[in-house]
């Protein structure tokens, strides 16, 4: 064969063409796969969670007076510390949440010391004044109190002014009157006696007896820390002796509207379950004064109940009214 028989014919090349066009379109198909497979492995790169910390407001709370603890001591839950209502037995603000604050040096040591007391589940200013023999704004001010109510249970108060010596509860014989007194009813009534018509000395006042019913109930310290006292709805409830009105409203659960005298620094008196109150906080009233109507607010029937304090103890009124 001559070199003139190897070169390819036109007819040849006419022959060949569709091979070499399909041979060429599949090879570009295989391009084309390879590449979409690349594309289909790839993926991104694996991102790692991490959290974020979150920077939270911090809540500051009045510098507060509270008991010494060790640095290990947990720390307290926030408690609901009720706010005081208008005087009149009116309806009050809503519950402060107030956090526990930190101790303070200057109540180290105050939990069973005397002129100081310890805030218990339940408390609130007015019912510590009562427990105290104190003006709860007196307590405010003594302890830096901004608005006067916001407490924390464990929290250390003093009930005494600053700088002033406890007084030392030495005297026995009120210390007996604690125990009933023989004779003394407490369910049935005894014979009702003109209010104001007798009066009797005692502790360094003229007592008289603030309504003229019954005694419904006696005095036992723990059940009943009065005397519950018959009487009909609007009744005038008068004063037993001279003082300054330190609590006037409806603040102390059980009590309904009530009414707190402080007659001097040993002594103070409350009258509860009033229809309605006469007096104002900071008020002077002398005895006899009408203070408030009887009532049956936060009781089940019309009654007062009578209270007297001595350095915040409750004693036997029955030891300072005239006798019946």
């Amino acid at each position: 064969m001559t070199f003139a028989d190897a070169t390819p014919t036109r007819r040849d090349a006419t022959l060949f063409a569709p091979l070499r066009r399909c041979a060429l379109l599949a090879l570009a198909l295989g391009t084309i796969g390879w590449l979409a497979g690349c594309a289909a492995g790839a993926g991104r790169a694996p991102v790692e969670a991490r959290e974020v910390p979150v920077s939270r407001p911090t809540v500051e709370s009045p510098s507060f007076p509270q008991r010494a603890s060790g640095s290990s001591a947990p720390a307290r839950a926030p408690v609901v510390s009720a706010v005081r209502p208008a005087s009149g037995g009116g309806g009050g603000a809503a519950p402060v949440v107030t956090p526990v604050p930190p101790a303070s040096g200057d109540m180290a040591g105050g939990v069973d010391k005397p002129g100081y007391y310890t805030v218990k589940a339940g408390d609130n200013l007015y019912r510590i004044g009562l427990e105290t023999g104190q003006h709860w704004k007196d307590l405010a001010r003594w302890n830096g109190l901004p608005d006067g109510h916001q407490i924390a249970v464990g929290q250390v108060l003093r009930v005494i002014p600053p700088g002033e010596t406890p007084a030392p509860d030495d005297d026995a014989g009120e210390k007996v009157a604690s125990a009933p007194v023989a004779g003394a009813p407490t369910s049935r009534p005894v014979t009702s006696v003109v209010v104001g018509g007798e009066a009797a000395s005692s502790g360094g006042l003229t007592w008289i007896w603030p309504v003229s019913g019954p005694v419904l109930a006696g005095f036992d310290g723990v059940r009943n820390k009065g005397l519950d006292i018959g009487g009909t709805a609007g009744e005038p409830v008068l004063a037993a002796a001279d003082g300054r009105v330190v609590y006037s409203g409806s603040g102390l659960r059980g009590y309904g509207n009530l009414i707190i005298i402080k007659h001097n620094n040993t002594y103070l008196t409350a009258y509860a379950h009033n229809r309605a109150l006469m007096v104002k906080e900071d008020q002077t009233v002398k005895r006899g004064q009408k203070i408030a109507e009887m009532g049956n607010s936060d009781a089940d029937r019309v009654k007062l109940h009578f209270e007297v304090r001595r350095q915040g103890k409750p004693v036997n009124p029955a030891q300072y009214l005239p006798k019946r």
